[in-house]
């Protein structure tokens, strides 16, 4: 774990447990080069402690990048509760939870993330003021989406020479609440959609309301489409599954799409198009730290406008250099952080 945190530049990694509340959960915090690390809070099962460890590691310093380029100051940091099958109180496990963020006395503000509502936010609360994404913040989900739709536009003008999704092929995989208010969007500018989900209801619901066409999860990946946005929780894109995409562009809404900066090589090779994720997937950070700090819905929206300048900023410079998006992304990233 320490070779891993030394590989990400990770500053600090917080272990907390609560037997009364069965509380299993881990802090990482990447970076306060640009202000105090603010990321979401996954709830979800692991298999053991490391995978739980190096989530939260890799996702830290993907939310770093995210707040640098995205113009925040900010660093980045990210939360991991280990989900078990039985909670007694899940109230009092968010509030337990809390109480630990609080030990650390403002470095780390949490927000909502896979797993997690703004409910279990208002628990939180209870314990500390460093969190945001409260039912009285609202769901960042929507503003994500917006960002990410906004990319897919700009990402299309970038690979394809217009804007215009009327009739575009876009494979949406995953329709949890950023992923399904994504097809929304992409359904009213007149795209066709491939749509997969764990969760059979949310695929009926999008085949009603979208016209989408159901794919299986397996499958959707080699289906040919135009876009092929992944939405749902984890890596997608190794070194096999590249092979198998038969789209012009990735661009969606996932934090941690690559396995490693090698298969975004892969794409480049291949002659698709990679809207990294951390720079497309902004919407929501921007939302829930503009949020925080009591901005109004103007400032944020305005704010959100500027993902597609910076993804085009991106393609411009990995074009001219002839390098994948990721490596530009990642070297403009570390250069605001590093120097």
């Amino acid at each position: 774990m320490f070779a891993l945190m030394q590989s990400t530049r990770t500053q600090s990694l917080h272990l907390f447990t609560d037997p009364p509340t069965g509380l299993k959960a881990v802090v990482a915090i990447h970076s306060e080069q640009l202000g105090p690390a603010m990321g979401g809070c996954r709830y979800l099962p692991y298999a053991d402690d490391e995978s739980a460890m190096t989530d939260a590691i890799r996702l830290a310093q993907g939310m770093s990048y995210k707040a640098a380029l995205a113009g925040l100051p900010l660093g980045g940091g990210k939360a991991v509760i280990m989900r078990n099958p039985h909670v007694e109180n899940r109230a009092a496990l968010f509030e337990a939870f809390g109480r630990f963020v609080d030990t650390l006395q403002g470095r780390f503000i949490i927000a909502i993330d896979s797993g997690t509502s703004t409910l279990d936010m208002d628990c939180i609360a209870q314990s500390t003021p460093h969190v945001t994404s409260t039912t009285a913040c609202g769901d960042p989900s929507p503003h994500a989406a917006m960002g990410v739709f906004a990319g897919i536009r700009a990402t299309t003008s970038f690979r394809l020479g217009s804007d215009d999704l009327q009739g575009l092929r876009v494979a949406v995989q995953g329709l949890g609440n950023v992923g399904y208010a994504l097809a929304e969007q992409l359904h009213a500018a007149g795209a066709d959609l491939l749509v997969s989900d764990l969760d059979p209801g949310r695929v009926r619901l999008a085949v009603e309301q979208f016209d989408a066409k159901p794919i299986t999860n397996d499958a959707l990946i080699s289906t040919p489409c135009d876009i092929f946005a992944p939405c749902g929780v984890g890596p997608v894109l190794n070194g096999q599954s590249v092979m198998q995409l038969r789209c012009a562009a990735v661009a969606g809404a996932a934090n941690n799409q690559l396995t490693t900066l090698q298969v975004a090589d892969q794409l480049e090779s291949r002659g698709i198009l990679y809207a990294p994720d951390y720079v497309i997937n902004a919407g929501g950070l921007i939302y829930v730290a503009l949020t925080h700090r009591g901005e109004d819905l103007g400032t944020i929206t305005a704010h959100l406008a500027r993902i597609p300048t910076r993804l085009t900023e991106v393609f411009g410079h990995a074009q001219a250099e002839k390098r994948s998006p990721a490596r530009v992304a990642q070297m403009l990233a570390e250069r605001l952080l590093y120097g």
